[in-house]
């Protein structure tokens, strides 16, 4: 009888394990996801003043259309990507573009002087800043995830209930610095 009840309880104990490793892993998922999310808001955020931006430049400069139409589509392939890896190469284009925005600006004392185009300005800047931020916070969450579900014993619970690694967001090099909008 005494075997009976070590072996229950055993059973007991590694159940219990089994439910708190679940649990936990359920819990980091989520907050990756929630990460993600945060950046899409971000990312949502920045789509949205854009086509302020270009259309207060366009005002000055008419005649720049190769630019605002490589905006216009590197905006939209950004918005279209579905994967981490796609929406970091998008984002990676996008910065450029918004660049070269920014460098027909540079030619217009007008425009630069304009309030409208100040405040898009600071905002653009404040968006950066808050992808930076989300971009920081998303790769914590994953980096703590994937170490999770990398260390034994959890590694086995974690490929026995199909928990997948999660990708980074990264972006290149030159790009890790907001676009330089101050004139």
């Amino acid at each position: 009888m005494p075997i009976l009840v070590i072996i229950l309880v055993i059973i007991g104990v590694v159940i219990l394990w089994l439910i708190a490793v679940y649990n936990d892993l359920i819990k980091s998922r989520n907050r990756v996801d929630e990460a993600w999310s945060d950046i899409d808001v971000q990312l949502k955020r920045r789509y949205d003043l854009i086509p302020n931006l270009v259309e207060t430049v366009k005002a000055y400069a008419g005649h720049e259309n190769q630019v605002f139409q490589k905006v216009t589509e590197a905006r939209s392939q950004a918005m279209q990507a579905k994967s981490i890896e796609e929406k970091g190469k998008a984002e990676n284009v996008l910065s450029g573009t918004l660049k070269s925005l920014f460098a027909v600006a540079e030619a217009y004392p007008d425009l630069k002087a304009s309030t409208n185009f100040l405040q898009l300005q600071d905002e653009l800047s404040d968006t950066e800043n808050k992808i930076q931020a989300s971009r920081r916070f998303y790769n914590g969450n994953v980096r703590d995830f994937n170490t999770k579900i990398q260390i034994f014993p959890t590694n086995m619970i974690a490929g026995m209930l199909g928990f997948k690694k999660y990708d980074f967001f990264q972006i290149e090099a030159e790009e890790k610095e907001a676009p330089k909008v101050a004139f």
